[in-house]
């Protein structure tokens, strides 16, 4: 088993999960070190493994697959390896062992899904991500942090039965095959629908989105990075995977593109923000996936890729401001320009390159998203998309930057702010190179796509789109801030979040509970007073004379009143004599022998 399992070498999932165990026993230089080196070994086994069937393990009557290697599963690798060094570096100043090793098993849980060649082996892994990733909210060891966490767990608890439903539904429909691979739609039965809606939890669909912003802004500072990166491009991955082509899913996409982006632009958050985008973006590749095509897949898969690195890279910039400046909330923060102003610089690189500016990553990804929507005929959702672009650079690429850094006339509440440390610096640096290199050589993310093509998304048209895009976005943010300005600035202002999906089990939750309180627990103070005040005080009462009462009615028709007294005078100084207690219990047990036959 053990040369099966390990004979190619250890799967980069069980590098990390191995790994983060040896974090609490390293001294604090040697743990930088060891955390930088894992993330490398997972990339380097990653890059090294050639395609085919690798770490099987037989588990009972189960075949285990922890390395299905094939071109869709090595770019969703390689990104994760590279998101969980960047990560590591930028929170290499933290010193706390649970959180480096939350984040560690929870990237593991993320290599082990996309390696996943059946549904078992892709279900632990998917459960290691949910516990995993909630320690990263839970860490930051507030009072929100602690009720977004708990809410979290159970929404991706409740995903988990629901893939696990339609996993053991599958396996008895076919016999005990649990190949993870493609479904068709023309055969899709309640299995593989129950498969997908626990996959679309973990995208963050709507109406099953509102755990991301609920949990992702409570995170801590570097938990929020990693949540940035692993749980909806699992999803995304595994909805490739498997649901390609379904068309519901081209629909959901483009609905959760504007639906998070409408967010976006409402919420003052600069955290919530960015985790509204997520949602957004990430409707880009769901909507991809629905369309199904050869281009759709490489554009879910391009833009997945980007998103990460530009994700992670805002999550940086955000986190960096909340810890350098005390706060996240981007109508507090006007004026850290002259304060941080390396961290404005990368922050504003990932604003752009997730508004899809020419030269970036977002550009290259994004664009051919919407080609393949323009080539399928759908043109109603290559709108939406465009749209959806345009709410992007107005909220992120414009709004984000502004308020933080340009839009106060005053320094901020905490004038000592400065740029974070180095390690975190030099995260962003990386994250920020990247956008640039990928925008300006497209190619070298085009060889890494499932799917060869020949595409150039610096043509003319496609540059003058998204100029004009940007151009009117400009436009349109004028205008919102000078309204702003007319604004009476004594007003109230949403400036943590809006009420979402999330209502119906947060305010739902609470109406169940008081119903359960106020008619069970009614029903135990009934019980309590009925039974513990009332029945069992009378049973006491009646069981302490019963020996004296049996006795006093067995010898009643051979005594007379005085033998009666003595008896319960014998018993209420406890001189019975044995012989009349023997022959009472004689007779219970004769009564009870007739009553039980």
């Amino acid at each position: 088993m053990y040369q099966t399992l390990f004979g190619s070498g250890i799967p980069p999932a069980l590098i990390l999960i191995f790994g983060a165990l040896l974090i609490p026993l390293l001294s604090r230089g040697a743990r930088a070190v060891w955390m930088l080196l894992l993330p490398l070994l997972s990339l380097a086994v990653v890059l090294n493994t050639p395609n085919g069937v690798h770490w099987t393990l037989q588990f009972m009557d189960f075949h285990l697959i922890f390395g299905h290697m094939d071109g869709l599963a090595r770019p969703f690798g390689i990104i994760f390896s590279m998101a969980c060094f960047m990560g590591v570096l930028y929170a290499l100043k933290v010193q706390d062992n649970v959180q480096h090793m939350a984040a560690l098993f929870y990237a593991g849980g993320a290599l082990g899904v996309t390696f996943a060649g059946d549904l078992l082996s892709l279900y632990i892994f998917w459960e290691i991500m949910a516990v995993a990733s909630t320690f990263l909210i839970l860490a930051r060891k507030s009072r929100e942090a602690y009720d977004a966490a708990f809410r979290y767990i159970l929404v991706h608890m409740a995903g988990g039965l629901i893939l696990l439903g339609g996993i053991i539904i599958h396996y008895n429909a076919t016999g005990g095959d649990l190949t993870f691979g493609r479904f068709s739609p023309d055969q899709a039965g309640l299995a593989e629908y129950l498969i997908m809606i626990g996959f679309i939890v973990n995208a963050a669909v709507p109406p099953l989105h509102a755990w991301l912003p609920d949990a992702y802004p409570e995170a801590t500072v570097t938990g929020a990075v990693f949540l940035s990166a692993f749980t909806t491009k699992t999803a995304v991955y595994v909805l490739c995977r498997a649901f390609p082509g379904f068309e519901i899913l081209a629909v959901l996409g483009a609905i959760m593109t504007l639906y998070g982006v409408t967010y976006a632009l409402i919420i003052t958050d600069a955290r919530r923000i960015l985790a509204y985008h997520i949602v957004s973006q990430v409707g880009y590749m769901v909507c991809a996936v629905g369309i199904g095509t050869s281009l759709a897949i490489n554009g879910a898969v391009a833009h997945a890729y980007a998103h990460i690195i530009y994700k992670a890279l805002l999550f940086m910039g955000a986190g960096a401001v909340l810890q350098m400046a005390g706060s996240s909330r981007i109508k507090e923060l006007g004026g850290l320009k002259a304060l941080m102003p390396l961290t404005l610089v990368f922050t504003v690189v990932g604003g752009i390159s997730i508004s899809g500016a020419p030269l970036t990553s977002g550009f290259v990804s994004k664009d051919i998203i919407l080609t393949a929507a323009e080539h399928s005929g759908r043109t109603i959702l290559w709108g939406m998309l465009l749209l959806a672009s345009l709410g992007t650079w107005l909220s992120v690429g414009l709004k984000l930057p502004y308020y933080v850094w340009f839009g106060g006339k005053t320094a901020p509440s905490v004038p000592e702010a400065q740029d974070p440390p180095r390690c975190m610096l030099l995260a962003m640096a990386i994250a920020s190179f990247l956008c640039f290199y990928l925008g300006v050589y497209p190619d070298a993310l085009y060889k890494l796509l499932p799917h060869s093509m020949d595409y150039n998304p610096y043509t003319l048209v496609h540059l003058i789109k998204q100029i004009a895009v940007m151009a009117l976005g400009v436009w349109l943010f004028t205008l919102m801030v000078k309204a702003d300005k007319k604004k009476d600035k004594t007003k109230a202002r949403p400036t943590h979040k809006l009420t979402d999906t999330d209502i119906t089990y947060i305010e739902g939750g609470k109406a169940f509970y008081h119903a359960m309180d106020r008619s069970l627990n009614g029903m135990n103070r009934v019980t309590e007073a009925l039974v513990t005040h009332r029945l069992i005080p009378r049973i006491a009462e009646i069981s302490k004379n019963i020996p004296e009462r049996i006795t006093r009615a067995l010898a009643r028709p051979f005594t007379d009143s005085k033998v009666e007294e003595q008896i319960r005078a014998s018993y209420s100084t406890g001189t019975t004599p044995l012989g009349i207690s023997a022959a009472g219990v004689v007779c219970i047990l004769i009564l009870l022998f007739f009553l039980v036959s």
